[in-house]
């Protein structure tokens, strides 16, 4: 008796993967907010029906889950690798910063999103307080360049945090993908005007 095959696992309707539906719906978090963005309003953007979506996700707020760590695991990624780069805490900072910019940009709508999250839900608490654990690794290196007389002293290290960090969020709001900067010349900008301004003057 031959045996039965076995179930292959659940696919998606074809051109309709997990992948595509979720930017989809990040493209509408971004247009109309996690809020005003309906599963009905999803299913009407991709052409499918809910159930069709109910195959991949069990919600709405799965999505948003997928779609906030995507930017996060990208900038926790680089936090993790700034411990081999040679040199002092502030070549660190400045390495992290720069890495930064280049996963908002290969990121963009995923860290936009990410940005635009206020705590109105479990994801996006959880969202916030990984944001929080990220936002101290900088904060902590800025102390650690301040400490080494890398930093200007006229400016307290918290600030300085914020404000770095307040320039490469601020990339969502005007950076386009199909404009004339690269992400490597942005990021050279980006870096450039932080910490020329940032760095001791030199008598």
């Amino acid at each position: 008796m031959s045996t039965p095959p076995q179930r292959a696992g659940r696919r998606g309707r074809p051109g309709y993967d997990l992948e595509s539906l979720l930017a989809v719906a990040v493209g509408l978090f971004n247009e109309r907010g996690y809020d005003g963005t309906s599963m009905e309003d999803l299913a009407r953007a991709l052409g499918i029906t809910k159930s069709a979506i109910y195959h991949h996700v069990p919600g709405k707020e799965e999505l948003l889950r997928l779609a906030v760590n995507r930017g996060l695991d990208g900038l926790f990624a680089e936090a993790a690798r700034i411990e081999t780069v040679d040199g002092r805490a502030i070549d660190r900072l400045e390495h992290l910063v720069r890495a930064s910019v280049l996963v908002l940009v290969e990121q963009l709508p995923f860290v936009t999103l990410l940005l635009r999250v206020r705590g109105n839900t479990e994801v996006e608490r959880a969202a916030l307080a990984r944001r929080r654990e990220f936002d101290q690794i900088v904060a902590d290196l800025v102390s650690k360049a301040a400490a080494d007389g890398d930093l200007r002293p006229d400016v307290d290290p918290a600030t300085s945090a914020r404000l770095l960090f307040g320039m490469v969020n601020s990339l969502v709001e005007w950076y386009r993908p199909d404009g004339d900067v690269g992400a490597d010349a942005l990021a050279d900008a980006l870096t450039a005007v932080a910490f020329d301004g940032l760095r001791p003057r030199r008598n």
